[in-house]
């Protein structure tokens, strides 16, 4: 294990599994101590699992879509006595299917997870690291912030929020000592899609990244002080760089291709 981050601190939320739990191991790998969090009892197994690779970590399960559960956690972190030095702020969920038929309690907590929370904890967290003049903040954002969502329109929005998010809160802390890095992934081998109801998309049951390889450079670029990083396999990095030039309607078309229900066997 590299000790180069000793008796450091740092935080992941959606630590028990994917991307999550891959930043989890970067952080451990790299000396950090860890206080990760998920609303699966999975974060305890996970917690033990990142123990064995020599890593001091505490866990906590907490509902981050709700309100209470992000104070659960702030009660926690303040528990610990010590300053958060990294947090990757990375849980979330993705509804697919057609707005016409998705469930509105299901878009409203993707909501509450994927961008209320995201405000909450920043808003709790950023303070003391600015009256420190130093600490380190990822924003697990997408490739789909990057395009208009067609069959995952409110998971497409709340990511084009983070990046947005990101991006502003980099500009104002950028004389502070504090630095904040957006991870953008495309498709990643994940319960993602699953839990999301795409699996018979064509994005659903296609290619996709290795987690670690997404958490690599998510945990490289943070380390580096970098403003963001497209962490995707060449076609969709190609598609996030010709993006910048063509027409919403027309990115909305390409990912519609990728993400009706069916077009897995189209």
């Amino acid at each position: 294990m590299d000790t180069t981050y000793q008796q450091q601190l740092a935080v992941v939320t959606g630590g028990s599994s994917g991307i999550g739990l891959e930043l989890a191991k970067q952080f451990a790998d790299h000396g950090f101590d860890l206080l990760i969090v998920s609303d699966t009892a999975k974060v305890f197994a996970a917690a033990e699992e990142l123990r064995r690779r020599g890593a001091k970590v505490d866990a906590i399960q907490a509902d981050l879509a709700t309100y209470g559960g992000v104070e659960a956690l702030c009660r926690r972190i303040d528990s610990l006595a010590r300053p958060v030095d990294a947090i990757a702020i990375n849980a979330g969920v993705g509804v697919g299917g057609p707005f016409t038929e998705t469930e509105l309690e299901a878009e409203l907590n993707l909501i509450q997870l994927n961008v209320v929370s995201v405000v909450h904890l920043a808003k709790r967290v950023v303070r003391g690291m600015v009256g420190r003049g130093e600490g380190r903040i990822l924003f697990t954002a997408s490739i789909a912030a990057e395009m208009p969502g067609p069959f995952e329109a409110v998971y497409a929005a709340s990511k084009a929020f983070v990046l947005s998010f990101a991006e502003a809160l980099r500009n104002e802390l950028k004389d502070s000592g504090v630095t904040v890095t957006a991870l953008q992934p495309g498709a990643t081998e994940t319960n993602f899609f699953h839990r999301a109801g795409m699996e018979d998309t064509r994005v659903g049951a296609g290619k996709k990244s290795d987690p670690a390889d997404v958490a690599r450079e998510g945990f490289e670029a943070l380390m580096e002080g970098k403003d963001h990083v497209v962490s995707a396999m060449m076609k969709e990095k190609i598609q996030v760089f010709t993006g910048q030039v063509v027409p919403e309607k027309v990115k909305a078309e390409q990912h519609r291709k990728l993400s009706e229900p069916g077009s897995a066997s189209a």
